[in-house]
């Protein structure tokens, strides 16, 4: 037989085929123990419902007077993930300060860390790691309950998590980074700030700026969510739009939320292409 007709079998087809039924037998306990009926999709209420929705979806909602709440609605969204990234920063940088143990003044010469400072970075890394377990969305329907309905809690409930995020991330990036700046300012008599400055930050500053970046974009996605707890911005809108089957409403919102995305994105590309 030429050789260009010889079937050689795969041998790590036994493997694949193991590997495939324990991922089944994994998968099928998971289904079972969330609910998943997708049959229920093919259910003739469900479809005849599915039907009115998209036959609204399909045509937004421009209206004058809706489209100038819609955009009311998408300042205020922005507006409270702008408020909250910023409180959040407020509190991510001296956290971030504290954390990275590449700026501990105390690993100079011994090159061990004093036991009041490794004391002090593991509570606030614990502080960190409390504010980042927490969804947003827990902490918005906390703070309704504390302030009442609108951006308030949304902006406090962007502010914690966030905060935990960005300085979790913020120490991990200078970390990484080269330390013979960092080090050689510190062994000089340089303080931590400036020593994060002028040495850690030029090596680091387009990766932090693109996360920063990118957790604004995702504050932006978070207030819309939080929103349908009462926590104001467009989500509430939508959440409202939604209860009324009012497809054509939510079809212009998910289009302003579309065109948020994607001018964050553009942000983000510039600000690393200018610090690159």
């Amino acid at each position: 037989m030429p050789v260009s007709l010889q079937r050689h079998p795969d041998p790590a087809w036994r493997a694949r085929v193991a590997m495939l039924a324990i991922g089944a037998a994994l998968l099928w306990p998971a289904m079972v123990f969330s609910e998943f009926k997708p049959w229920i999709l093919f259910d003739l209420q469900s479809l005849k419902a599915a039907g009115e929705f998209l036959v609204g979806f399909l045509t937004p909602a421009h209206s004058p007077e809706f489209l100038w709440m819609v955009l009311r609605e998408t300042w205020q969204t922005v507006a409270i993930a702008t408020a909250g990234l910023t409180l959040a920063l407020l509190g991510a940088i001296p956290a971030t300060l504290i954390v990275t143990e590449r700026l501990s003044v105390s690993r100079l010469g011994s090159g061990r860390m004093h036991w009041a400072a490794g004391l002090l970075r593991q509570v606030v890394r614990w502080v960190l790691v409390l504010l980042r377990s927490v969804p947003e969305l827990v902490w918005a329907i906390l703070f309704v309950r504390v302030v009442g309905l609108g951006p308030t809690a949304g902006v406090l409930a962007i502010a914690l998590t966030y905060c935990g995020m960005l300085g979790k991330v913020y120490a991990e990036i200078l970390e990484s980074s080269d330390a013979h700046a960092t080090e050689t300012l510190l062994a000089n008599g340089a303080s931590r700030l400036s020593a994060l400055l002028y040495g850690a930050l030029p090596d680091s500053s387009a990766e932090l700026v693109s996360y920063t970046v990118y957790r604004w974009e995702c504050a932006i996605r978070g207030s819309a969510v939080i929103g349908f707890v009462g926590a104001g911005g467009l989500g509430q809108r939508m959440d409202e739009s939604t209860r009324m089957m009012a497809g054509g409403e939510v079809c212009t919102m998910l289009i302003m939320f579309v065109l948020l995305v994607a001018v964050a994105d553009a942000v983000s590309r510039m600000l690393r292409r200018r610090l690159g």
